[in-house]
């Protein structure tokens, strides 16, 4: 019964273990994908806001944090270059304390 045992575990664990591995190799596949996708739409939206504030010359308080936590978030993803000029340019604008327009 022991020897059963043991061949039955031997067969199973390398099976086991190979499923795992997979398993682990296609959530880092999504992972990286969504970390992309997530980088990319940060990309888009920090260029919209650069050239927005700077063509104004100015930034709203609101905009600046909103800018700077998004490209903080843009450079933890990996992101890096061309933003980061961008982002030395935002910081030089000048911050005004605006309220929103109600609507």
């Amino acid at each position: 019964m022991k020897e059963i045992l043991l061949q039955t575990y031997t067969i199973a664990l390398p099976v086991i273990l190979g499923y795992m591995v997979w398993l682990l190799k296609e959530q880092k596949k999504t992972r990286d994908a969504n970390s992309r996708g997530t980088m990319l739409l940060l990309r888009v939206q920090l260029i919209e806001y650069h050239d927005r504030y700077m063509a104004l010359g100015y930034i709203p308080a609101y905009a600046y944090e909103n800018f700077c936590e998004m490209y903080e978030a843009y450079h933890d993803l990996g992101g890096n270059g061309m933003i980061t000029h961008m982002y030395d340019e935002v910081k030089t604008l000048e911050i005004r304390k605006e309220r929103r327009h109600e609507e």
